[in-house]
């Protein structure tokens, strides 16, 4: 299991407004390529995105699907790209100060070949890929914040 820890500079709210949208998530979720379509109800428990992850023509497409989720500090979900795997993906949302947050993002392998894997291999290239995705999260919620900011 990779659980990955980051402190940054932007409020919970901004940082859920980006993962509530859907459409934004081949944006930072490294390894996803393009987004098919989105349920209406995402973030609800059960709504799904269709995406497709991998370089074309290497593609695979499948669905990330919200097992639990609480506005502005927890989104669970179960992110599949079969043949290849499976995981949960917990990321959480934690207050860190004004207009600050900590982020914890768990990733667990729950199916696939991936679960073959022992995980001294497969969690330090985890922990790169969460490390760099909670990184594009933070840079889309501050982008969005100063664009409203500029707009207002």
């Amino acid at each position: 299991m990779s659980t990955v820890k980051l402190e940054v500079p932007v409020a919970p709210p901004d940082l859920y407004a980006v993962l509530s949208d859907g459409w934004m998530y081949a944006s930072w979720v490294v390894g996803a390529s393009h987004i098919r379509d989105v349920d209406e109800n995402w973030p609800e428990p059960g709504a799904q995105i269709h995406h497709t992850v991998g370089v074309w023509p290497l593609t695979i497409s499948d669905t990330t699907e919200v097992l639990e989720c609480e506005p502005n500090r927890l989104l669970v979900l179960d992110a599949r790209a079969f043949p290849v795997g499976r995981a949960t993906v917990r990321i959480e949302l934690h207050p860190a100060g004004p207009g600050r947050t900590r982020i914890e993002m768990t990733e667990k392998v729950t199916g696939g070949p991936g679960e073959l894997i022992p995980s001294l291999v497969t969690d330090p290239l985890l922990d790169a890929r969460n490390r760099e995705s909670l990184r594009r999260l933070t840079d889309i919620a501050l982008g969005r914040h100063h664009s409203m900011a500029h707009q207002r």
